[in-house]
This record gives structure tokens, C-alpha cells and sequence, in this order.
């Protein structure tokens, strides 16, 4: 059964910092490439990071210097370390996985979603 977790939303104040987690089990971890993606209420899902098997990253410029993803291959675990947070931050944060070679942008390219993680940023 595939299943992603992820975890470490939560309330911070503008400025702060969280740590999204996802944890994947029931696909080889190190043969994905990974995802983040966030959803506001009424909008389509919204590309924040990609990460490559082999570790290589991409961001969207919106996100770019403020917004950091990892992998960790022996736990199966891929991480969005989110700093200098801003109310516009606040959505529903999502981790995907696709069995592919190359990040994608695009929400409909990725095969497998966890069940989000609510971020909220106050002013």
C-alpha cells in the first residue's frame, strides 16, 4: 500500500520557520522523484519545490531563497524546510511523488499524494 505522510504544518508567525516532512512507504523511495505543492481554498494545486532522485532541486521563482527541499533515501523521507514565512504562505501543503526521471511542475504529472498539512502564517 503507498502511502505519504506529511507532517510539521502548524500556526507560525510572518517571518518564522517550519519543517514539512513527508514519509513514503510502499514505493522504492530512491527511484521517485519528489514534489511539494500547495493548494489555497478554491485554487489549483501550485508547484513549491521538486527534488530529483539524485538530489537536484528546483524552485519556482515566487519561493526561490526562501524555500529549501531535501531527501533522505535511507528513511524514506523528504523534507520543505520553509523560512521567512509570509501570510500569502498560508495554503494547504502537499508532498507528491512521481517514478520518473526529470521534477515536473505540473500537478497532474505526479502519481501519488499524501493527505496534506495545513501552514498557517499570521501577520
Amino acid at each position: 500500500q503507498v502511502q505519504l505522510v506529511e507532517s510539521g504544518g502548524g500556526l507560525v508567525q510572518a517571518g518564522g520557520s517550519l519543517r514539512l516532512s513527508c514519509a513514503v512507504s510502499g514505493l522504492t523511495f530512491s527511484s521517485l522523484v519528489m514534489g511539494w505543492f500547495r493548494q489555497y481554498p478554491g485554487k489549483e494545486r501550485e508547484f513549491v519545490a521538486g527534488i530529483s532522485r539524485s538530489g537536484g532541486t528546483y524552485y519556482p521563482d515566487s519561493v526561490k531563497g526562501r524555500i529549501a527541499c531535501s531527501r533522505d533515501n535511507a528513511k524514506n523521507t523528504v523534507y520543505l524546510q520553509m523560512n521567512s514565512l509570509k501570510p500569502e504562505d498560508t495554503a494547504v501543503y502537499y508532498c507528491a511523488a512521481r517514478a520518473t526521471t526529470y521534477i515536473s511542475t505540473s500537478a497532474r504529472e505526479y502519481n501519488y499524494w499524501g493527505q496534506g498539512t495545513q501552514v498557517t502564517v499570521s501577520s
